[in-house]
């Protein structure tokens, strides 16, 4: 999703986007020779599954920590830059306000700890050329994120349960992917930048703005809590994340989300199937 969004953004450049068919990140030598004549190298590749990196926490390190490093260490090689996507889920999520850039990371789960050990491979491998953007609630075309679920259930049944337990920023893909962009093409110092939309919602706020957006009724999205969905991997229930690095680097943070939403929907990125 961001990786198509990425290779909107950077149109008319020269630009090599590979698949995990095409290059394994946790191949040192091959990660090597693919980042051999480039600028920049956007990693937008990971071990998403939360879940299931319970019970395959090696695997999810692979991929977020090794895989990282290998990257750093390729551009540090090479001379070039490494932007890498990082999580909110490197916090315990107990906060009350937003989380800066240099807060200490706690993470809940496996997933959340093989994102963080990836973060400082990158920074300790690449100081001077490491640029760690950790996102949260993302969401934009095809399916697979919040945005795509909530409009399939729409279409299947006539109410849908949502929590309002947790606090976040939904993030439309094609912003990130702009900031994204902007990001490489500054003179910003190497180091952590958050990449989430301005605001903050509930999950349940986020159903009944999705819900608004594309002329169905709000009211059909109903109030919840977590405890009503078990699941393997805890999750943080406050996962706002502050934005004062993109000023200290002369950028603008990223938009209200509402305003991402407004125009994902309008666009068709986010629509009923």
């Amino acid at each position: 999703m961001l990786g198509r969004d990425l290779g909107h953004a950077l149109t008319g450049r020269a630009v090599t986007a590979l698949t995990r068919g095409d290059l394994d990140i946790t191949d040192r030598e091959a990660v090597r020779d693919a980042v051999a004549g480039h600028d920049v190298v956007f990693n937008t590749a990971a071990y998403t599954d939360v879940d299931l990196a319970e019970s395959h926490e090696n695997q999810a390190f692979a991929v977020n920590a090794e895989g990282v490093e290998n990257l750093a260490i390729a551009a540090r090689e090479r001379g070039a830059r490494l932007v890498t996507i990082s999580t909110d889920y490197v916090f315990d999520g107990h906060g009350t306000a937003p989380y800066a850039e240099d807060a200490a990371c706690d993470p809940l789960n496996a997933y959340g700890r093989s994102k963080a050990a990836g973060e400082e491979l990158a920074l300790a491998v690449h100081p001077g050329g490491a640029f760690i953007v950790r996102t949260a609630w993302l969401y934009g075309a095809g399916d697979g994120n919040f945005a795509a679920t909530m409009l399939r259930l729409a279409h299947n049944a006539p109410t849908v349960s949502v929590v309002d337990d947790q606090l976040g920023q939904p993030t439309w893909s094609a912003d990130l992917a702009a900031q994204l962009v902007a990001l490489a093409d500054s003179d910003a110092p190497a180091g952590i930048y958050h990449g989430t939309a301005s605001g903050q919602t509930s999950w349940f706020g986020f159903a009944r703005a999705i819900f608004e957006e594309s002329g169905l009724d709000p009211e059909r999205v109903l109030a919840t809590n977590s405890g009503a969905f078990a699941r393997p991997a805890p999750r943080p229930a406050y996962s706002v994340l502050g934005h004062d690095a993109w000023a200290r680097a002369g950028l603008a943070p990223m938009r209200d989300w509402r305003q991402g939403l407004h125009d994902a929907v309008t666009s068709g990125a986010v629509a009923l199937s």
